[in-house]
């Protein structure tokens, strides 16, 4: 892809060894620590993992998900919310249905972020580049949020292979992994993967309050697994009771179901309540 003033791509070169891929911290503090843990019980240095966005969002722990993420030197590019927030805009930019229920709670959880990120970080969130470009495996590897068109762009496994063909062509990679959606799946076609890790600040409305993460490894080639991993979603459920911040969301964090599924296609908005196995692939 076309390395032009408006999209910054970073190539972070060749890379070995077990990679841990997660995104959407959405704020959740206790979610990003846990997985922290996780990463360094499997001995995985933070250049070997990779953040796909939205560090930022609707829990109650902004600046502390920044400054956690800023200290831990992991890859990371930016998410919508961290683009509307470094350039002060006013809304969230997240692509939700106009006049649904997402866009009201966002007229809550985004201002309340506003708030609470300070001048530091929104100058360190103008350091994060669009996408990544690196090699795995013998693979070509990018990372893109929604997609290389658009950051905001949700694209499911339902979506159509056309749309994801196109970014594969745009960002000339033979893996994408990618963000935004809120959901763990894996595709392949053509001898091209796509595999999005699912976000760890918000369940996978699938009835569990379980967050979601990828492994990958190339000891016998590009192999990986999309899996689940508990944390204290109480607490951060409290401190979004306790901020003011918009108790649907508080309450997704205990129940593992969405509170409504304005954004999903209706294959993905037909699974909501159903338990989600674990993802490998080769």
């Amino acid at each position: 892809m076309e390395n032009t003033p408006s999209v910054k791509v970073k190539d972070i070169g060749l890379l070995r060894g077990p990679l841990l891929v997660f995104g959407g911290i959405y704020s959740n503090l206790q979610a990003l620590q846990a997985l922290q843990v996780i990463a360094e019980k499997r001995g995985i240095p933070p250049g070997n993992i990779i953040c796909t966005g939205d560090i930022v969002a609707y829990c109650a722990q902004p600046e502390a998900c920044i400054q956690l993420v800023k200290a831990w030197g992991i890859h990371c590019i930016a998410g919508n919310v961290e683009v509307q927030l470094r350039e002060g805009s006013d809304d969230c930019a997240c692509d939700f249905v106009s006049g649904g229920r997402c866009e009201g709670f966002s007229q809550s959880w985004y201002p309340y972020a506003r708030v609470h990120v300070g001048e530091g970080s929104l100058e360190w969130l103008h350091s994060l580049p669009d996408h990544l470009s690196f090699r795995y495996a013998g693979k070509r590897v990018a990372v893109a949020h929604g997609s290389c068109h658009n950051r905001s762009e949700y694209i499911f496994a339902s979506t159509p292979w056309a749309v994801k063909a196109a970014n594969f062509a745009a960002l000339d990679a033979d893996v994408i992994l990618a963000g935004h959606s809120g959901l763990p799946f894996f595709e392949q076609q053509n001898g091209k993967y796509w595999l999005n890790a699912g976000v760890i600040g918000m369940p996978a409305n699938d009835g569990t309050p379980r967050v979601w993460h990828a492994l990958l490894d190339d000891s016998t080639g590009f192999n990986f697994a999309i899996q689940p991993f508990t944390y204290e979603h109480d607490t951060a459920a409290r401190l979004m009771d306790a901020a003011g911040l918009p108790p649907e969301y508080a309450q997704t964090l205990l129940s593992g179901l969405w509170d409504n599924c304005e954004i999903l296609p209706a294959q993905e908005a037909n699974q909501q309540g159903v338990e989600l196995p674990e993802i490998k692939g080769l």
